[in-house]
């Protein structure tokens, strides 16, 4: 009889271990998916006022491109339109190398690039904060590609960080600024893609929209052009608020509302790496 209670309460002592984890994970993976990988910045449907949550992460916005003619596509677990019959296996390997299940690429908007770099401890919470969501039933058009599409991880991030290489504030501000892939926005465009070699952050990549067009302003530590003037306090006010140093506001579609969620701590190191990323006037 003692050796049955005993049983019992380290079996169920497991059990809340297990979901306590589990939960855990869950939050983390909150913390990413709606904070800095904004992921329903593309996947959520867009009305006259903003994001149709009741639709929230069903397929978003559509490109009409040289590379592509795609939409954003329905990342809910509904099993037919959605995600809900992948394996986690194979929504990492979509997040990580932007492939589908069958054997099917991404297009090259999906910022897989970039997420390279995840630990396995992020991609495990983006699954399961993502297995989480409401199933909605929403088929998108099939994506019409107009050349191949490419894979080429971001420099510096080409292989999963661990856990412990987070203990560096450069190297977790550098993980951060990746993996919310703040370049693919802030680098200008070339002949051959994106000039991270040469202009990395230099800005002045264009975005039309319902806002008219807005430009990404250079980020490097550059005192005239970039931010090198700014104080952390300016930084991290532009990045969470939209608010320039000069007080004016800036335009989307810098997700400034999902950055707002970023902790204290995380912030400091995004600022701490933007002050290493080289001048370019």
């Amino acid at each position: 009889m003692i050796r049955t209670g005993l049983l019992a309460l380290v079996f169920g002592a497991t059990l809340i271990g297990t979901a306590s984890a589990q939960s855990d994970l869950v939050k983390r993976g909150d913390y990413l998916v709606n904070g800095l990988l904004t992921c329903g910045n593309c996947h959520t449907p867009k009305g006259p006022t903003g994001d149709i949550m009741e639709k929230a992460f069903s397929g978003g916005l559509s490109w009409d491109e040289p590379p592509f003619k795609v939409t954003a596509p329905n990342i809910t677990p509904d099993k037919e339109t959605g995600i809900g019959s992948w394996t986690d296996t194979q929504i990492k390997t979509a997040l990580r190398k932007g492939v589908r299940p069958n054997g099917t690429p991404l297009a090259m908007i999906m910022p897989s690039d970039f997420y390279e770099i995840m630990t396995e401890r992020d991609l495990n919470a983006v699954v399961a904060y993502l297995r989480t969501l409401k199933p909605i039933k929403n088929k998108v058009p099939d994506p019409i590609y107009k050349m191949q599409q490419m894979h080429h991880p971001f420099a510096g991030g080409e292989k999963p960080y661990t856990e412990a290489m987070m203990s560096d504030r450069l190297k977790k501000g550098f993980y951060l600024a990746t993996i919310a892939h703040c370049m693919e926005c802030h680098t200008p465009m070339g002949p051959r893609g994106r000039e991270f070699a040469t202009k990395l952050g230099a800005g002045g990549f264009e975005f039309p929209g319902p806002w008219g067009k807005s430009v990404s302003r250079n980020i490097t530590s550059s005192k005239t052009k970039g931010i090198g003037g700014w104080s952390d306090a300016e930084i991290k006010r532009a990045i969470t608020a939209g608010v320039s140093k000069d007080g004016s506001k800036l335009k989307p579609p810098m997700a400034f509302h999902s950055y707002a969620k970023m902790t204290g701590d995380d912030l400091d190191a995004v600022v701490a790496y933007l002050r290493t990323v080289p001048a370019k006037e």
